[in-house]
């Protein structure tokens, strides 16, 4: 299998992960892309030109994070990543820690792009769905010291690991400070560690 990705994209970093997580790191030939560039390879797989795309030993290009993972985790039957016995609960969070990490990406690109990005009114409604999400995701937190991860702890901790990184003037960790330890404890694993941005 090929996964493209490059080392600054949250949705990247979930999928590779999640990789990780399951075992298929031996199976699994990176393939580092620059998606602003209109890479001819990344464009084959994926004509929208984003990133992660996984490209299956049968040749079937998949994109977006959340697909990559819901594949993946059905490729080996351990750890379960999407447990059916609570696979609501685990989406419900996995869609929070996502809308995050989409509200932080859009205002990324918009600032890259546009100085006085965050003044327009999606600028503003952005900079607001992020507060709003960590909020909730501080206040719906749980942290019962189990070590498996699921797809809403992966999601949610590279989510809130982008703010850190891309927008740190958002200083969530002194408002929630139950949440970044959590945060720290999940960030320290191995898998995290070896995919850190940079």
């Amino acid at each position: 299998m090929k996964l493209y990705l490059n080392a600054t994209s949250p949705f990247a970093r979930v999928a590779r992960i999640i990789a990780l997580e399951k075992g298929l790191q031996d199976q699994l030939e990176l393939c580092w892309s620059d998606p602003w560039t209109n890479d001819p390879a990344l464009l084959q797989a994926n004509p929208v030109g984003r990133i992660p795309v996984l490209v299956t030993e049968d040749g079937r290009a998949i994109a977006e994070s959340l697909l990559i993972a819901q594949y993946l985790d059905n490729l080996t039957p351990s750890p379960r990543l999407l447990p059916p016995a609570e696979l609501a609960a685990v989406l419900q969070r996995t869609g929070l820690g996502y809308g995050l990490m989409e509200a932080a990406f859009t205002t990324v690109i918009g600032r890259k792009h546009d100085a006085e990005a965050d003044q327009s009114v999606l600028g503003q409604r952005r900079l607001q769905a992020i507060d709003r999400s960590i909020q909730a995701l501080a206040s719906q937190h749980r942290d019962d010291g189990q070590q498996t991860l699921d797809l809403s702890i992966i999601v949610t901790a590279v989510a809130l690991d982008y703010v850190l990184f891309r927008l740190p003037e958002i200083d969530w960790r002194s408002r929630y400070p139950e949440l970044a330890a959590w945060h720290q404890r999940v960030t320290v694993r191995a898998n995290f560690t070896e995919t850190a941005f940079n």
